[in-house]
């Protein structure tokens, strides 16, 4: 199996970045930290955009990226983020071809 990886772009609605990141903790936090196809989670704030998150993350598989997109856990994440982000993510998939180990 290829490893995936995406890098994921959210601009909030003005001043809203906290509260995203409020409904992320809610949510993904504990649902990435159960999930065994995640191998890699980062959820940043840019520094030059008080308004924009970005996440990098490293799954094992694209099949566990999907089977991720349909648990309940991520629709309830959408259903309370929505709103407090100006449109949809810029979502850039990436397949690692190098990697550090810790």
């Amino acid at each position: 199996m290829t490893q995936l990886a995406l890098i994921i772009r959210h601009q909030t609605r003005p001043g809203m970045r906290d509260d995203v990141r409020t409904v992320w903790e809610a949510h993904m936090a504990p649902a990435v930290d159960a999930n065994p196809g995640h191998l890699a989670y980062f959820f940043c704030f840019d520094d030059t955009d008080p308004d924009s998150i970005s996440a990098f993350q490293v799954y094992d598989s694209t099949e566990s990226s999907q089977r991720f997109l349909e648990t309940d856990a991520y629709a309830d994440y959408l259903r309370d983020v929505e709103p407090l982000l100006s449109g949809p993510p810029q979502v850039t998939p990436l397949t690692p071809v190098w990697t550090k180990q810790a």
